[in-house]
């Protein structure tokens, strides 16, 4: 049975390849996300951003904002999806 199985389940083979791709490139980019050396140097660019005079200070507020909660935020979380 486990030949007969295999065959039938054989045109399904790239289906799983493309879901295990996605799998691995969601795990990579939850772990960019959240990643502590990550998010320092975004708050490092907002600063430097914010004293260049080319972030208001409500703009400045809101980026800091945004970067600490993804931080708390749990890896997978679908509230993780940036906004545009």
């Amino acid at each position: 049975m486990g030949l007969l199985s295999s065959l039938f389940s054989l045109p399904l083979a790239p289906v799983r390849g493309v879901i295990w791709l996605g799998e691995v490139i969601q795990d990579q980019v939850d772990q960019e996300l959240h990643d502590p050396a990550s998010i320092r140097r975004e708050l490092g660019e907002i600063d430097r951003a914010a004293a260049a005079g080319e972030l208001s200070e409500e703009e400045h507020r809101r980026a800091q904002q945004e970067l600490l909660d993804r931080m708390i935020r749990p890896p997978g979380d679908p509230t993780d999806a940036p906004e545009e």
